[in-house]
């Protein structure tokens, strides 16, 4: 099964699209991170994805059929969305959270029964927070509450996961905690879609990676082939340079404060520079823990 987006544009204010004739495939076992500075259209072509815009123009299609002609509670059950930011109102408990997931499998006046008690712990222990289980909500740290969203779009039981930036506002570990687990899905069969503002993250976690601005997809491809710093610099208008360790591990990191002579002229440079070297090292520890 496919999820694609078909000539997507859509306006907050009329003649002001945020989305231009956006076109792209998430297929099986896709990683596919989408990038681009603020404004973008990130966000919105994720809601847009999972049903929870209608475009002006252009068509979601889920498995070749229009995801917007079906119901909502069949939509829920193959595109699930784990927004940015969620600000909790009410102390539920973190299983109650969860269990939020297994809605579009109940019937309007039914409770959750066994096997949907069962799709949320399991959820939850590929989280890692079982332990948490009975603790509010409320009280959990950003990267824990980040955490339980996905166990629940896991409990939802959707093929495609959309993710709206998972990996904001979290330490070096737990972003690679987060990544790890949403790079972990694909081989399960399931693909998550990634917004994100970190170019390395999407080397290392991706297997495509797509470049937005002013709501145009300016490329889409192979992570190696799409962040390069040609094409970082035309999208986030600084410029970028790519280091490649001995090892082949790549970043690419700011080139703003360098003089003329240390600038990227396009060639893989600092591969045995220490800098690069450190920045190797660090990737392919990174790369054996996952």
């Amino acid at each position: 099964m496919r999820l694609a987006a078909a000539g997507l544009s859509y306006a907050y204010t009329p003649g002001s699209p945020v989305l231009n004739r956006v076109s792209l495939e998430v297929g099986e076992g896709d990683v596919l991170f989408l990038l681009g500075p603020n404004g973008s259209g990130k966000t919105t072509l994720l809601e847009c994805l999972c049903g929870l815009r209608r475009p002006q123009t252009g068509r979601v299609l889920l498995g070749g059929e229009d995801l917007y002609g079906l119901p909502a509670r069949e939509r829920a059950k193959h595109v699930g969305y784990v927004p940015q930011i969620h600000r909790p109102v009410f102390g539920f408990r973190v299983i109650e959270v969860v269990l939020m997931g297994r809605a579009p499998h109940l019937g309007p006046f039914s409770s959750p029964r066994g096997p949907d008690f069962k799709a949320a712990w399991q959820a939850l222990e590929a989280v890692g927070l079982s332990e948490l289980a009975r603790r509010p909500y409320t009280e959990l740290s950003g990267g824990e509450m980040r955490l339980v969203f996905i166990a629940r779009g896991l409990a939802q039981g959707a093929r495609f996961l959309l993710l709206d930036e998972p990996d904001a506002h979290l330490d070096p570990n737990n972003q690679h905690e987060v990544l790890k687990l949403v790079r972990g899905l694909a081989t399960e069969g399931l693909s998550p879609v990634v917004s994100s503002h970190n170019p390395n993250n999407a080397l290392f976690y991706a297997t495509r990676a797509a470049l937005l601005r002013e709501g145009e997809l300016l490329s889409l491809g192979a992570p190696e082939a799409v962040l390069t710093p040609k094409a970082l610099g035309r999208v986030y208008g600084m410029g970028f340079r790519l280091l490649v360790g001995e090892d082949g591990a790549r970043a690419l990191i700011p080139a703003q404060g360098r003089s003329s002579s240390s600038r990227s002229t396009g060639r893989e440079r600092g591969s045995g520079s220490a800098c690069s070297r450190a920045i190797s090292e660090n990737l392919s520890a990174t790369a054996k823990g996952a």
